[in-house]
C-alpha cells in the first residue's frame, strides 16, 4: 500500500477542488459564478462568462474530487490538464514561470501531478482499485494528455477579445 500516492492525490485533488468551489459557490474567498464570469468576460475574453465560470468550476471541483478519490483517474487528469492549460494561456504565461509574479509554476505542478498519476495509476487505496479498474499506464496517461490538451485548446479557440470597460457616466 502506497500511502505517499494517497497523500499526493488528496492534496492535489482537494486543492483543485477548492478552486472549483471558489468559482461555483464563492467559498474560500472566491467570487462565485457572477464575479468569476465577469472576470472571464472582461479580462480573458471567455464568453459567455457565467457559462465559462460554471464549466471551469465544475471541471475543477469534479476533477479534483475524482483524483482525490482515485476514481476514473485518467478522466480526472484530463480535466486538470484542460483547465490548467486554459489558466496558463489566458492569465499566467505572460508573467513568466514563478508564482510570486503570478506565473504558471503552480498550474504546471497541478497539471503534471495529475498527469503523472494517470500514468502510474491511483494506487491500492483508491476507488479505481476497489472497483477493479486498471486505468493506468502509457495508453491511459497519453489519452489523458491528448484529451486534456485538446479540450483546453478547444476552449481557447472559442475565446474572443476581452470586453471593453463600460463608459464612464457623465
Amino acid at each position: 500500500m502506497n500511502i505517499g500516492l494517497l497523500l499526493v492525490r488528496l492534496v492535489v485533488g482537494l486543492t483543485l477542488s477548492s478552486h472549483g468551489a471558489q468559482k461555483l459557490f464563492g467559498w474560500f474567498g472566491g467570487y462565485g459564478i457572477a464575479g468569476t464570469g465577469a472576470f472571464f468576460e472582461s479580462k480573458l475574453g471567455l464568453r459567455p462568462g457565467k457559462v465559462h465560470a460554471v464549466l471551469a468550476g465544475l471541471t475543477e471541483m469534479g476533477s479534483g474530487l475524482l483524483l482525490a478519490l482515485g476514481l476514473a483517474t485518467p478522466f480526472a487528469a484530463t480535466g486538470f490538464i484542460a483547465v490548467m492549460l486554459v489558466a496558463v494561456m489566458t492569465v499566467h504565461k505572460p508573467n513568466g514561470f514563478f508564482v510570486t509574479a503570478n506565473g504558471y509554476e503552480y498550474n504546471l505542478v497541478l497539471g503534471s501531478s495529475a498527469l503523472g498519476i494517470a500514468f502510474i495509476g491511483p494506487g491500492a487505496w483508491s476507488l479505481d482499485a476497489v472497483l477493479g479498474w486498471s486505468l493506468r499506464g502509457w495508453p491511459w496517461g497519453l489519452a489523458a494528455l491528448v484529451a486534456g490538451v485538446g479540450l483546453g485548446l478547444g476552449n481557447l479557440a472559442l475565446r474572443g477579445e476581452p470586453a471593453p470597460a463600460p463608459a464612464a457616466k457623465t
